[in-house]
């Protein structure tokens, strides 16, 4: 009961911050997505949780490791937590866009934690753990998630992963970073998020889609929401290339979920 209460007042506590906050003009991190930052009024709000969405294979990883890099670019200390990544075989894929990580970590600018989505469980139900104790000893500004759907699987009841999304998004917005969370669902092929909880509690929630047309696969992404902040309601076309993702500003004919 002390628990529920505490999250109640948690959340008007951030309600009351967010509405004293409409009239003040909001510092942004800069994502290192080119042309991205333009959709969204220059970049994400400082300290926010932000979703993004897609299939496998869709480019949320590198979005979420070109997010980092662009902060270790200015001196900041991020930090990458993954539930499914291995490290050598994660450095290894990066290093494809020019990104060395082991070189990033030799600076201690970067961080690369395994954790399993039980021991977020646990953290959540003690309070602390390592990537709060890491975020807190070493100055960390950016924090990647990728991803939390292992961790939404944990939970048969909706309730349930309600509650654990209020008690995830409570934590994240205790450690005053700008955080970026992937979550892997095929919105091709669904027409809403499989939790509500995540889609209420989170700044901002981007899509990215990978549709087959006419025998190929070509990337898009479209700007759910973002709190605050005008943004842009179109679908925006993204290649991948040797340097990492890059939003093409061009005008879309067609474009075909399935």
């Amino acid at each position: 009961m002390k628990k529920r209460a505490h999250r109640k007042i948690s959340r008007k506590i951030k309600r009351a911050i967010k509405k004293t906050s409409k009239n003040v003009v909001l510092k942004k991190v800069t994502t290192n997505i080119p042309n991205f930052d333009k959709l969204v009024g220059g970049g994400f709000e400082r300290s926010s949780a932000n979703i993004i969405v897609g299939g496998a294979g869709s480019g949320k990883t590198i979005f979420a490791t070109q997010f980092l890099i662009g902060g270790m670019k200015k001196g900041e200390k991020c930090l990458y937590v993954t539930f499914e990544e291995k490290k050598e075989q994660f450095y290894k894929n990066m290093l494809k866009f020019g990104w060395d990580l082991e070189d990033y970590e030799k600076k201690n600018l970067f961080t690369f934690l395994e954790y399993s989505p039980v021991k977020v469980k646990t953290m959540l139900d003690e309070g602390g753990g390592t990537i709060e104790i890491a975020i807190l000893h070493k100055g960390i500004t950016r924090v990647v998630i990728d991803s939390i759907t292992s961790f939404a699987l944990l939970f048969d009841k909706e309730i349930e992963r309600r509650e654990a999304a209020l008690d995830l998004f409570n934590m994240i917005g205790g450690w005053n970073c700008t955080s970026l969370l992937t979550l892997e669902e095929d919105i091709s092929e669904i027409k809403e998020l499989t939790s509500k909880a995540i889609e209420f509690e989170s700044d901002s929630i981007i899509l990215i889609y990978f549709p087959s047309e006419k025998g190929e696969r070509n990337r898009y992404l479209e700007i759910l929401k973002m709190r605050g902040v005008k943004h842009s309601k179109k679908v925006h076309r993204f290649e991948i290339g040797k340097n990492g993702i890059s939003v093409l500003l061009r005008k879309i004919n067609k474009f075909n979920r399935k």
